[in-house]
């Protein structure tokens, strides 16, 4: 008896087209501090209502001049001009009156009829004094605006300065706070449950090395997971480890889909007798992918799970990650880390990609479209890790990011190709 024909694999680029349009932006919005708003998504679009900075300010401590006083000033015949005012930042001077020069820091703003700013290592300031005040030697008349900052040079009135997706950071926070925005509308947490599958899975701390029974492992999956979800500023439920049964699985799935947005499994989405998450969330809702033509990270699923709240009823999105650490790193990083940024309200979610030569070769070429751990050496080329099995989580801490490579192709040393930094995959 003939054995049923497979289904192809889905192709990476099409999986993630079809995640990222089924990562529909419905999370509510809420205020937070600015204070508070590193790594969250802007909900709304922030336009300036004052200028930035709000009046023209020196960019040096120095003298605030009128240059036609210094016309004629020369390293051969100076010109002395008695200091009429000290402006500090945060304060305001008075009008600059002909033939007299304000002494200026940084930040403060340029007082009315000056038109340059002379730094003070260009100026000789005298002992003596006229009409009561210290005179400043000028050996040369500034160029026009010199060292002025202009009101709106930063941000003008009314521009809009961040838009609505974009994922907030430092420099965005206090772009923000340069506004004089304390708080910020920003899309809601998603709420993320996890949990893994599998008998063999053991807690740290539960069972010392020494008395492991034959066949378990500790749950590393758990851990970088979680870490990686909190990165991304998602809520995360830890539901602990569910037991290879399918009673259990149903439980915990339909369990996690009331309160969650995204439910996140890891292990028990192959195709084994103990490997149940698959009929389980048939059963509860769809499955819309199943396996990715990807090495590491082919037993990747997305579905949704149906759930009942208040009355209405609805979804909670399914994605069940390989069990094996590095499939399931790589996977994360490759496809959950878009959906859950696209879920959030970000518009860009592409990692950003570098051409790097190859100092290694692979003569062995693969059918699946395949990411290989390797690290940036001194030479401005790429090291290759020897061992890449799904098993070796090593692979992900000596290397600072993979390289994508096609189906079917080889490396020759030397060829350029396309490198993802796991800075980028994880920020």
């Amino acid at each position: 008896m003939s054995q049923p024909t497979r289904a192809p694999l889905m192709v990476l680029d099409d999986a993630l087209a079809q995640l990222l349009a089924a990562a529909i932006p419905t999370l509510p919005t809420e205020s937070v501090p600015t204070f508070e708003a590193d790594g969250r998504v802007l909900a709304t679009p922030l336009t300036s209502v004052l200028h930035v900075p709000p009046q023209d300010n020196s960019s040096m401590d120095g003298y605030a001049v009128r240059r036609a006083d210094l016309a004629s000033a020369s390293a051969d015949a100076p010109v002395s001009l008695p200091v009429a005012q000290r402006i500090a930042a945060g304060h305001a001077g008075t009008a600059l009156q002909a033939g007299t020069v304000a002494r200026i820091f940084t930040g403060a703003p340029v007082p009315e009829g000056a038109d340059a700013i002379v730094m003070q290592e260009d100026v000789a300031v005298a002992e003596a004094v006229t009409n009561g005040m210290p005179t400043a030697s000028f050996k040369a008349a500034p160029p026009a605006g010199a060292w002025i900052r202009r009101a709106g040079e930063d941000v003008t009135r009314g521009a809009q300065v961040l838009a609505a997706g974009q994922r907030l950071g430092p420099a965005e926070l206090g772009l923000a706070a340069s506004l004089g925005l304390a708080e910020l509308t920003v899309a809601r947490r998603p709420r993320v449950a996890l949990f893994s599958t599998g008998d063999e899975l053991v807690m740290p701390g539960t069972v010392p090395p020494e008395a492991m029974p034959p066949g378990a492992i500790y749950n590393s999956n758990r851990f970088f997971l979680r870490a990686l979800l909190t990165r991304l500023g998602c809520e995360v439920s830890d539901l602990g480890i569910v037991p290879d049964q399918r009673a259990a699985t149903l439980a915990a799935l339909a369990d996690a889909a009331r309160t969650h947005d995204l439910i996140l499994t890891s292990g028990g989405v192959s195709v084994g007798e103990e490997d149940h998450i698959k009929p389980a969330v048939q059963q509860l809702g769809s499955l819309a992918l199943w396996q990715i033509a990807m090495k590491p990270g082919k037993p990747f699923a997305y579905g949704t799970v149906r759930h009942a709240e208040g009355g209405a009823t609805g979804a909670a999105h399914f994605i069940g990650l390989p069990g094996n650490p590095v499939s399931s790193f790589m996977t994360f990083l490759l496809l959950v880390r878009p959906f859950l940024l696209r879920l959030q309200g970000v518009t860009d979610v592409a990692c950003p990609v570098q051409a790097l030569p190859a100092h290694f070769e692979v003569t062995k070429a693969d059918k699946r479209r395949e990411f290989l751990r390797v690290r940036r050496n001194t030479a401005g080329g790429l090291d290759l890790f020897a061992n890449q099995s799904s098993a070796v989580l090593t692979s992900a801490v000596w290397g600072d990011g993979v390289v994508d490579i096609p189906a079917g192709s080889t490396i020759a040393h030397g060829d350029v190709l396309r490198f993802l930094s796991f800075a980028d995959l994880m920020g």
